[in-house]
């Protein structure tokens, strides 16, 4: 079970606890990149602290899992947390830029995100990493965490890893590509008014 709470500003937290993990997790939209990361996945605090740096989202994980099975259940439900705080203190989107397109290089990798805060949930991986596995981290899980994440926000996400050669390096480029199109696609443009919709509401 889930239970959020809003905050001050464009900012939520969250708590979940199952019989697999145990997370609290807030994210202030409109911050300055302050974080603060307690999980068992050392790869995945790596990730959340580029993806909050380069996003200027202040993002704080307390987390606990049953990382002695295997990272799985810790990492899915990170990225379900965190898409239910960003979908809760985004609000009704008005004024929200809603699209973006960002690349971001890594050395000899490529990554390209490209967002839409549309309320329609989707999530598009293009890319082959070289290896199954970065130190004890199963690279697979990069898909089960941004699809939870897109899922629970109700964005469209797509991520396309152009091109590279060492593991690390593309999965770094996405994580930072993704905080600075979440920044973009989140952020306020003032000749938006309302929502940025035919439709008049997302």
């Amino acid at each position: 079970m889930s239970e959020e709470k809003v905050l001050g500003g464009r900012s939520s937290a969250v708590s979940r606890k199952t019989n697999e993990t145990d997370i609290q997790l807030s994210l202030g939209v409109d911050g300055s990149g302050e974080v603060s990361l307690e999980t068992d996945v050392p790869f995945l605090n790596h990730m959340l602290d580029l993806f909050a740096k380069h996003g200027q989202f202040d993002l704080k994980v307390e987390a606990r899992g049953d990382v002695d099975i295997d990272d799985h259940h810790t990492v899915e439900d990170i990225g379900i947390c965190l898409g239910q705080v960003l979908r809760e203190a985004l609000g009704d989107k008005k004024g929200i830029k809603r699209y973006a397109s960002v690349f971001v290089p890594m050395d000899e990798a490529l990554a390209q995100v490209v967002v839409d805060i549309s309320n329609r949930p989707h999530f598009e991986l293009r890319g082959e990493f070289p290896a199954a596995n970065v130190g004890s981290f199963t690279v697979e899980l990069v898909h089960e965490f941004l699809w939870k994440l897109a899922l629970e926000a109700r964005i469209t996400l797509h991520v396309i890893v152009h091109y590279g050669r060492n593991t690390h390096h593309m999965v770094e480029a996405v994580f930072k590509a993704l905080g600075r199109a979440l920044d973009e696609a989140t952020s306020i443009d003032p000749r938006v008014k309302g929502v940025p919709s035919t439709k008049g509401v997302l």
